[in-house]
């Protein structure tokens, strides 16, 4: 289980590198470069859409990658998204500004960013489901949550190599190059993430599937015919992680550093900061979910979310660094209570045949309700010489909202083995 759940951890950590570091240059240094014939803030609007763009594909990669898992086993599908992932990110440092070759530019950005979104929506399955089939069931909560440490590191390693560019560099220099250097970098992760998930084993949960005949022939027709409003629950449950999430770590950063004067380099320690402790939460609280059940972490997280976004916006705006992070800090742990859990939780609701489809799916719609929209909508009502309200009430309402899903949720903390017979179908 060390080892599997360690292989996890590492290739969702490379793949959400790939996503994260596109997310902090759409904030400091794409929307000029790429779209230099808007007004700032419509610039800074106009890359946060391509950003979105990767959010919209996720489902679809989630369908694409869900019918490899079911079909053909879960172990292909970790290969095969980190793979697109990393050439796509890649590729996104090589893509010529504006200023060469027009038009052309931004759209080559919105193609390859759909790719990335691609990828990813395959990864999060294929990586839950490795440790989720394999772990018993009474620590299931506990080495699922390890690929959900994986965006934590990710976003670190993302934001690390940003800060340490942009630090040192002038504007100009980081504008010319230092952005791409990230993205060139993801090249060597993969390599790394690829060679690293070579001695992987299939789980028994597909194996024995493969044995008896029973994978679904059309996973996600099946999906759509008997699980619907499972899948549609537990995106609207969700939607609030990735809101308060993206909040912070995309948002946050472009609203302090283009209206509140704070530094590129002062934002991303008080946002990496955070999520350090975030990711060290994270273990913490899957643990609490086998002993309490999943349902009431995820109901907590979400109360914690919709009692603290007010007091956030608050803290953000007296453009102070502690009192910023001690915003980030709140909603990243009211965020990872839920988040946490949802490894173990969601492959526990859903059928072993249809596994892998209907969880990742389920899990990145929840990325278009919460993650694409949260920096286009917080950026446009982001206006005046007060604190953005407008933001805190947007996530207040998508946190109540997740709360009356979550609330319409059966609890799955297993007594037998619900990985092999779910609570709910």
């Amino acid at each position: 289980m060390t080892r599997l759940a360690t292989a996890s951890l590492a290739g969702t950590a490379i793949e959400f590198y790939d996503f994260f570091i596109y997310g902090t240059a759409a904030a400091l240094v794409l929307g000029p470069l790429f779209f230099p014939t808007f007004s700032p803030l419509a610039g800074t609007l106009a890359a946060f859409g391509t950003f979105a763009v990767g959010f919209i594909s996720r489902p679809l990669g989630s369908v694409v990658f869900g019918h490899i898992g079911d079909r053909y086993g879960r172990r292909p599908v970790l290969f095969a998204s980190l793979l697109l992932t990393g050439i796509a990110t890649v590729a996104v440092g090589c893509v010529p500004t504006y200023g060469s070759i027009g038009v052309a530019a931004p759209v080559l950005l919105l193609v390859l960013r759909f790719l990335q979104g691609l990828g990813l929506g395959g990864e999060w399955g294929g990586a839950v489901l490795l440790t989720a089939e394999h772990a018993p069931a009474n620590r299931r909560g506990l080495w699922a949550s390890f690929p959900q440490i994986g965006p934590s590191v990710g976003f670190l390693l993302a934001n690390g190599v940003m800060l340490a560019l942009s630090a040192p560099l002038t504007d100009a220099q980081f504008a010319a190059w230092g952005w791409r250097v990230p993205f060139w970098a993801a090249g060597l992760l993969a390599a790394a993430g690829l060679l690293l998930r070579t001695s992987l084993s299939e789980t028994p949960q597909f194996k024995e599937l493969a044995e008896t005949g029973e994978r679904a022939s059309v996973p996600l027709a099946e999906v759509v015919r008997d699980h619907w409003r499972l899948v549609l629950l537990t995106a609207g449950a969700l939607a609030v992680g990735y809101a308060v999430f993206y909040a912070v770590t995309t948002w946050s950063l472009s609203y302090a550093t283009e209206h509140l004067g704070v530094s590129r380099t002062v934002m991303l320690t008080c946002i990496m900061a955070a999520v350090a402790i975030k990711g060290a939460a994270t273990p913490f609280a899957a643990m609490l979910s086998d002993r309490y059940g999943r349902k009431p972490l995820c109901l907590a997280g979400c109360a914690a979310a919709a009692l603290w976004m007010f007091p956030m916006v608050a803290l953000l705006h007296t453009a102070e660094p502690l009192l910023m992070f001690l915003g980030f800090l709140g909603a990243q742990l009211a965020f990872i209570t839920m988040f946490a859990v949802v490894a173990a939780y969601l492959p526990e609701l859903y059928e072993p045949r249809v596994r892998c489809t209907g969880a990742a799916v389920g899990y990145n719609l929840a990325g278009v309700l919460g993650g694409a929209l949260t920096p286009l909508v917080a950026t446009a009502v982001a206006h005046g010489e007060g604190p953005p309200w407008g933001v805190a009430l947007y996530l207040t309402a998508i946190a109540l909202l997740s709360l009356g899903c979550f609330a319409l949720l059966p609890e799955t903390r297993p007594v037998a083995d619900p990985v092999a017979e779910p609570a709910a179908a």
